[in-house]
């Protein structure tokens, strides 16, 4: 199967529209079937998007992404720290 990547938008339309066939009595195997997903992912859609609307997807991505640039600054404090204090002991 070729592999996909879809927005956090479409995730959350195809969960609703998911959710909407479930109601209809459709089992979660012909759902996913439909929305051309396999099981495993509507699972894993419905653990992290389920409940969300558009717009808190797209504010979960901008915290992810800042909370990725926060953590490489932090640990690029790290390493200049590291090496101040090698430097300062005097071993080049």
């Amino acid at each position: 199967m070729k592999q996909r990547h879809h927005t956090p938008e479409q995730v959350i339309r195809k969960l609703a529209e998911g959710d909407k066939l479930l109601a209809q009595g459709k089992s979660i195997e012909e759902v996913a079937r439909h929305l051309e997903i396999s099981e495993q992912t509507f699972h894993r859609w419905r653990n992290q998007y389920g409940g969300m609307k558009a717009d808190d997807a797209k504010r979960l991505k901008e915290l992810e992404r800042e909370n990725t640039r926060l953590k490489k600054i932090g640990a690029d404090q790290a390493l200049d720290i590291d090496m101040l204090k090698e430097l300062n002991r005097g071993n080049f």
